[in-house]
């Protein structure tokens, strides 16, 4: 007769024939109170499909690594254990998490790509106070 190997009760993963489903592989605190990001961020929960991404509202308080004033002025994400990073690499960190774009996360981590988002992400923020009065929240 063939070995079996043994079960591991209460440990799935080392069960044969078992999957295992990763936590999230990104947690992303958003600006909640605001429709533009909203709308961004239905998207997003639309695209991953996957559940890989953990959303959090900065308004909701829970488990924010910075004070709120700073979360919500630039858009902030982070990989386990890996840095809290913002703009264009906390995008890139959002789109590496989706397969339909990680794509684009993974050529946004080349240096002068990066720098190239990050401007226009600086130019966007300018911007995003009078988009902000002309978007309305999306229909849930």
């Amino acid at each position: 007769p063939r070995p079996t190997r043994p079960e591991a009760p209460g440990r799935p993963e080392l069960m044969p024939g078992a999957t295992t489903t990763a936590g999230p592989r990104v947690t992303v605190w958003y600006d909640g109170a605001c429709p533009l990001c909203l709308r961004e961020i239905a998207l997003m929960r639309r695209l991953d499909r996957r559940g890989a991404i953990r959303f959090v509202s900065v308004q909701d308080g829970d488990e924010c690594p910075l004070d709120p004033e700073t979360l919500l002025a630039r858009f902030h994400a982070q990989e386990p254990g890996g840095p809290l990073v913002s703009g264009a690499a906390a995008f890139a960190a959002m789109w590496r998490a989706i397969p339909v774009l990680r794509p684009f996360g993974l050529l946004a981590q080349v240096p002068p790509i990066r720098w190239l988002l990050d401007r226009f992400y600086v130019a966007f923020l300018r911007v995003r106070p009078w988009l902000q009065r002309h978007v309305s929240a999306p229909e849930r």
